[in-house]
């Protein structure tokens, strides 16, 4: 009677696999004889017997149950199957990797902040990740109940307290609340730890935590971005001068037509002297002023006669007997 040897058999696999799905349960099933295993990659497969774990099966590839499996179940190795009785266990598959998910604040969170009674109105983003590392603690706090686990419901349990320890990290790591990105990493590095204290009796950890930007109401980042350009530039001369050549460079200096184009054109001129006098340092201080005489006139040629009247000439600029003028 081949024909009805493993009429009974069947597969055990994840049925229902899901890339967000953290792990799922194939159970209230009886395993008969002449069943296999399939464990896929990134797979673990764990054999749950009146709820506590029986065996381990960490490598991927297709497992005949009754000789490759049960012989190292911790309490059923000893299991035989029968014509018409099988063996009716539980098999939780767990997803191994490790799970990356995007985070947001969905209202602004109101930091203490000096000289800002109300606070100042922050939100946030970035990513953490997150995977299992305790089968046990699973199993005993989410799997015992479930027969499935999603990523979102991390996502649901983490984002309820998140907008608790950003307010405690910002606080506590946030030496410039105008330029909080400056000590993003030690926020970030505090609020990870935090999460993995809060996740880890139901056996994940959160492997790591970034926050990718800090956002402020327009009217502060209108501020802070103007404030900023003030330091780059060094004062507000500059700032004006880079201000006006930024306009005229992309065409959007106010006015317009041919006179716009002249007045562009000569306060760039003038700008252009402007910054040549400033780059120029202070050359008179200390400096000796090096006074120029001016070059000796040329003498009057002496003449010996006077044209005039022929007297002779005695070194006089005037002929002593007519008064010709002699030089």
């Amino acid at each position: 009677m081949a024909f009805f040897k493993n009429q009974f058999a069947n597969v055990v696999e994840w049925e229902e696999f899901r890339d967000d799905m953290i792990f799922w349960k194939w159970s209230n099933r009886e395993i008969k004889k002449g069943s296999k295993l399939i464990i896929r990659p990134g797979q673990d497969a764990i054999f749950l017997y009146n709820g506590k774990i029986e065996g381990i099966f960490k490598d991927e590839g297709d497992y005949n149950i009754e000789s490759e499996i049960i012989p190292f179940l911790s309490t059923l190795k000893g299991f035989k199957f029968g014509f018409n009785s099988g063996m009716r266990i539980e098999v939780l598959f767990v997803n191994t990797k490790e799970f990356t998910v995007k985070w947001g604040t969905k209202n602004a969170i109101n930091i203490p902040t000096p000289g800002m009674p109300g606070g100042m109105p922050i939100r946030a983003n970035g990513t953490f990740q997150f995977k299992v590392n305790d089968y046990v603690a699973l199993i005993d706090k989410i799997a015992g109940v479930k027969s499935s686990y999603f990523v979102e419901d991390v996502k649901i349990r983490i984002t309820a307290i998140l907008d608790q320890l950003l307010m405690r990290w910002i606080s506590k790591e946030g030496k410039d609340m105008f330029n909080l990105q400056a000590n993003a990493h030690e926020i970030a590095k505090g609020i990870k730890d935090d999460l993995d204290m809060e996740v880890i009796d139901d056996g994940l950890t959160i492997t790591g935590f970034t926050i990718m930007s800090f956002n402020y109401p327009k009217e502060i980042q209108d501020m802070i971005n103007k404030n900023a350009s003030f330091g780059m530039v060094g004062d507000m001369k500059k700032y004006q001068q880079v201000s006006i050549l930024d306009g005229m460079s992309s065409g959007k200096t106010s006015g317009g037509g041919a006179a716009s184009d002249v007045a562009g054109m000569m306060m760039g001129m003038n700008m252009a002297k402007e910054m040549i006098k400033n780059m120029e340092g202070d050359e008179k201080d200390g400096a000796k002023s090096v006074e120029q005489t001016p070059p000796p006139t040329d003498t009057a040629k002496k003449v010996n006669f006077c044209p005039n009247c022929g007297e002779k000439n005695t070194g006089t600029k005037f002929c002593p007997n007519c008064g010709y003028k002699l030089a």
